[in-house]
């Protein structure tokens, strides 16, 4: 007769520490609240460091707050759970592994046992003369990045109507950060050194109809120019005042936007020594080289890939709760991928906890005048060899759609203007789901029940 097993002990005191206070952070904090049923655990402790003094926000939306459309309070996340603890405006400044603890700038160590990155990421300043003094230092006076909240307040006290501000790059963040300044009343310059407006989603004819809508709130449009420096006065406090082109141009400048891009916050990973290559490297259990390390969100790095996008930061936090709600209630000597081999039984749960990637879909909606515009773009925009193009354009309404498909599947597409088709196509796609046998136009012309 074979033994009996014994139950696994419940392990008590399960720390789970949170490096990063954004969406990110915020959605794994809910989500692991979920997963206890909405009753606070008492083997559980969950203490989230994070920089920013505000509490968590839509970074999305951003954009909103900055053109006056919403109050801050308004783009705040729901309350997180009162079981949380949640260090407000407080950095972490480095990884004792061997200790399992994180040192804050305040002073303080936080133990862990469980820990997660959720850092985010840093905007991308590009090297322009006159953007720092020789030996480092602030930037001049009128010079933003706009990614916090912080960044965000501090553009909207500055800005008066008629304001002379320059943009430089036309990304999605740059074009949201143009279309809310003119809002404002701002005179805007939007300077993108590409040949057209957001390159990595759009296609030159759905960009050169974005232009026209954005030149159309007001906003002078520059593109394949490149900024050489930026012109200050002043000697022991520098105020921006104009910049400057390659081919020598100047545009006046009272504010200057930098919206570069950004760059994945690894430096806490880096310094602990785990992997890291552009992002902070996980596997599908969003564990990075250190099995009680994961890491979420701008920071992570998955597949070769960092997404950048609300989207998959939440897919990636949904998952990672089912992960570290079975990593707390397993024995102290069973690793961190035992689920996995835990009988047929739980070959569900284990399927759930595992991060095979996201189909991120980008949206954008100017709501000003002269009209509102609303654009998707998702997946592969230009086509391969073999592929079918379905393209329909008209320039009178602002209206371009184009989606590429591939076999039976659609692989990619650009919607620009009236979107009453986004919901079934981006479902479509998301889902990686067979297409309808309707012909490809009733893609572009029907929703399909959305």
């Amino acid at each position: 007769m074979a033994p009996a097993k014994t139950a696994p002990t419940r392990r008590t005191g399960h720390r789970i520490v949170v490096v990063g206070g954004g969406m990110a952070a915020a959605r794994l904090v809910q989500q692991l609240a979920a997963a206890q049923g909405g009753a606070p655990d008492t083997d559980v402790t969950v203490t989230v460091i994070g920089e920013e003094p505000h509490t968590p926000y839509n970074r999305v939306l951003l954009a909103e707050v900055l053109a006056g459309q919403y109050a801050p309070d308004v783009i705040e996340l729901p309350s997180p759970p009162s079981a949380a603890r949640w260090l407000h405006g407080v950095r972490a400044v480095r990884l004792d592994r061997a200790a399992r603890q994180v040192q804050c700038d305040d002073g303080q160590y936080v133990p862990y046992d469980s820990l997660v990155l959720a850092t985010g990421s840093n905007p991308v300043l590009p090297p322009l003369r006159g953007l720092f003094e020789p030996d480092g230092g602030d930037l001049p006076l009128g010079v933003h990045a706009f990614r916090t909240m912080d960044d965000c307040l501090a553009l909207a006290s500055a800005v008066r109507p008629g304001t002379r501000a320059v943009v430089i790059g036309g990304g999605l963040l740059g074009v949201s950060a143009a279309r809310a300044l003119a809002r404002r009343g701002s005179q805007v310059v939007l300077a993108q050194q590409g040949e057209h407006l957001m390159e990595r989603q759009l296609d030159a004819g759905a960009a050169g109809l974005l232009r026209r809508h954005v030149e159309e709130l007001g906003v002078e449009v520059h593109t394949e120019c490149r900024v050489r420096r930026l012109a200050t006065t002043g000697q022991d406090i520098r105020r921006v005042s104009a910049v400057e082109l390659a081919d020598g141009f100047r545009l006046d400048a009272e504010l200057v936007v930098i919206a570069c891009g950004v760059r994945p916050r690894v430096g806490l990973a880096q310094a602990a020594g785990l992997e890291v290559a552009r992002g902070i490297v996980v596997d599908d259990e969003l564990r990075t080289s250190d099995p009680r390390i994961h890491a979420i969100g701008d920071c992570a790095e998955h597949d070769g890939i960092v997404y950048g996008l609300a989207g998959p930061a939440q897919e990636q936090a949904d998952i990672l709760a089912r992960v570290l709600a079975g990593a707390a209630h397993r024995p102290e000597d069973v690793g961190a991928s035992a689920a996995a081999d835990s009988g047929s039984a739980d070959s569900a749960t284990a399927a759930a906890s595992r991060y095979t990637g996201t189909r991120a879909l980008t949206r954008l909606t100017l709501t000003a005048a002269p009209g509102p515009l609303d654009l998707a773009a998702f997946g592969e925009v230009e086509p391969a060899p073999g592929d079918d193009v379905v393209h329909l354009s008209d320039a009178t309404r602002g209206a371009y759609r184009k989606v590429v498909v591939r076999g039976d599947r659609l692989v990619g597409g650009i919607l620009l203007g009236d979107l009453g088709t986004v919901g079934a196509l981006a479902r479509t796609w998301e889902g990686d789901e067979p297409l309808p046998s309707a012909p490809l136009l009733h893609l572009l012309t029907n929703d399909g029940g959305s």
